[in-house]
């Protein structure tokens, strides 16, 4: 069973041509690794031609050349990355990520009030292709995804939550908040318009990331407070 978003949702408005002024934060540097704050707005890499080659990426290896990718967020999704400074470091911190053994937590603001405390979300996703870069629940064909979730407070008329993913897929958080009810406040992709217009950018930031120092092997978090 397919459960299709709308062909573009009421409301849809497309990304603002040119990334922030903003740049980004740099929270932690040693000789291994780089941890950053990314703000909204920016893509983690460049977009295809024609689109803005403007980026994280390109933006953390002008005052640092040897910067490597290791993972992505949305462009509207602010947050937390980290970016590794050597070969090896990619290497391992790749092995991390593909093995989900780096813990990432999320904070989101969404539209309504949550009846339950917290919860666990397990629908698989696929890209909606025609309406591409739109993802959708899809039982037969669809990738696992799995988020659990936790209310931190509940507003007059939004909640805020610490969503938990334990799948890295595309669109995951938006879909699955929106598959409860509740879309993510300021999401021009799945909010409806008067979820869309509760917020001036998408209510989602990357508030920890958790894993093991590639020198050395040691438990390492870092964290980064929501901005809304």
């Amino acid at each position: 069973m397919h459960i299709r978003q709308p062909l573009l949702p009421s409301g849809y408005r497309p990304s603002p041509p040119d990334p922030p002024a903003e740049t980004y934060r740099l929270v932690h540097a040693d000789a291994g690794i780089l941890i950053v704050d990314k703000p909204s707005g920016l893509l983690s890499v460049p977009a295809k031609p024609p689109g803005p080659q403007d980026c994280l990426e390109a933006r953390v290896r002008a005052d640092f050349p040897e910067a490597l990718l290791i993972h992505r967020l949305d462009g509207d999704t602010s947050g937390l990355m980290v970016f590794a400074r050597t070969k090896l470091a990619q290497r391992h911190l790749g092995w991390q990520f593909e093995r989900r053994q780096v813990g990432k937590t999320y904070v989101a603001r969404v539209a309504g009030l949550m009846a339950a405390d917290q919860g666990r979300i397990d629908l698989p996703l696929i890209c909606d292709w025609p309406n591409r870069p739109l993802q959708m629940v899809c039982h037969e064909r669809g990738k696992p995804a799995v988020t659990e979730w936790r209310v931190l407070e509940r507003e007059a008329a939004a909640t805020r939550v610490a969503l938990r993913p334990l799948t890295g897929r595309s669109h995951q958080l938006r879909v699955h908040l929106k598959s409860l009810g509740h879309p993510i406040l300021g999401d021009r992709f799945y909010a409806p318009p008067e979820a869309l217009a509760a917020a001036p950018r998408l209510q989602l930031h990357a508030a920890r990331l958790a894993f093991r120092h590639p020198e050395g092997g040691a438990h390492v978090a870092f964290e980064s407070a929501a901005p809304f």
